[in-house]
């Protein structure tokens, strides 16, 4: 029996990372996932206006992870998208807590906003792994807050052939922060960041685009996409449907989570009968409507081919699974004992 759990700060977590190979356990988490060795309930998500008329949420995402992590637990994270234009400080925050296979006791809690962005980044670095055709030169990372430096940070870790990057925000000064940021990195490498003053100057000559931003409505045209071109539409809501319906290739990291979310693109299209899931039947009138192909984990399991040929265009919707979070943390976690990093609290 414990009488006590391990906390660990949002410096630890970022020490642990450091260390690990943050792509390669989102790789494990999907196939153990594909392979049935995971626990995905439903998320929780409540949503309300706050007193100076914000919409906030907060969201509460539990899993089981099974196979040599062995672990269940829950992330909790909130955000509100006006907390660093009115406030200075970050639009999400929270908490990942881990628990006891056997007894459910909580043994960890750790600080749930950095790691959230690094699994997205790497969910999002191991797609581009997957579906990769012709080496990557140039990447369009549209919007320059955390998420998107989160992906920037693996680019330069995973893609040795990167020579560009191309970046768009809407908020003067922030691109110019962010290269500041890295200029360390970009020196090593002999990268190029450029600031690009629209969204369809930063695609054009990409290869790869990670739309980063809290858009509601899309706006990335099917003809800005370069042939080959691997979309990660990691917000969910900046391209517009021609997009999903031209692309060659549409992957998804969990069709049912996709299929039953009612305010992202594509649980809309689904609902109008555009889209249909990569198992589904088809409907008499298929005209308007497009099947997905894949979910991620058959990629990594090797049952389903992402990519047929260098000039399609993928497509990849991660909605963001709580296994991710779980095996993450279940990794950085057991790091962390080995670093005697953190501190012991009472129950």
């Amino acid at each position: 029996m414990r009488n006590s759990f391990l906390y660990l700060t949002r410096e630890d977590v970022m020490r642990v990372c450091a260390d690990l190979d943050s792509t390669v356990i989102m790789r494990e988490a999907f196939h153990l996932h594909e392979s049935g060795q995971t626990i995905l309930p439903d998320e929780a998500y409540l949503g309300w206006v706050n007193g100076e008329g914000e919409h906030v949420r907060s969201l509460n995402m539990p899993a089981y992870v099974g196979g040599e992590i062995q672990f269940a637990g829950t992330k909790v994270i909130n955000g509100n998208i006006a907390n660093p234009q009115r406030r200075g400080i970050p639009r999400a925050s929270g908490l990942t807590l881990l628990y006891d296979e056997l007894t459910a006791q909580v043994v960890c809690v750790m600080e749930a906003a950095y790691l959230s962005s690094v699994r997205t980044a790497s969910v999002s670095m191991l797609a581009i792994l997957l579906l990769q055709g012709a080496p990557v030169e140039t990447v369009a990372v549209i919007g320059a807050g955390v998420i998107a430096q989160r992906h920037l940070e693996l680019m330069l870790r995973y893609l040795p052939t990167l020579r560009t990057l191309l970046v768009y925000d809407l908020i003067p000064g922030q691109v110019e922060r962010v290269q500041h940021m890295f200029e360390p990195e970009l020196y090593r490498r002999g990268v190029v960041l450029k600031e690009m003053h629209s969204a369809e100057a930063a695609i054009r000559p990409a290869q790869v685009v990670i739309p980063a931003t809290t858009v509601t409505e899309g706006y990335i045209q099917y003809e800005w996409l370069q042939p080959g071109a691997i979309v990660v539409h990691v917000s969910l809501d900046d391209v517009l449907p021609e997009v999903v319906l031209q692309a060659d290739t549409v992957i998804v990291d969990d069709w049912e989570l996709v299929r039953a979310d009612t305010r992202r693109l594509l649980g809309r299209m689904y609902r109008s009968g555009q889209l249909i899931g990569p198992d589904e039947a088809f409907p008499q009138d298929e005209r308007r409507c497009r099947r997905v192909d894949a979910q991620l984990g058959e990629l990594v399991c090797g049952t389903k081919v992402g990519r047929k040929t260098k000039k399609d265009i993928c497509l990849v919707n991660p909605f963001g699974l709580a296994i991710e979070d779980v095996a993450l943390a279940a990794h950085v976690y057991r790091h962390a004992c080995q670093l005697g990093l953190g501190r012991k609290l009472p129950l």
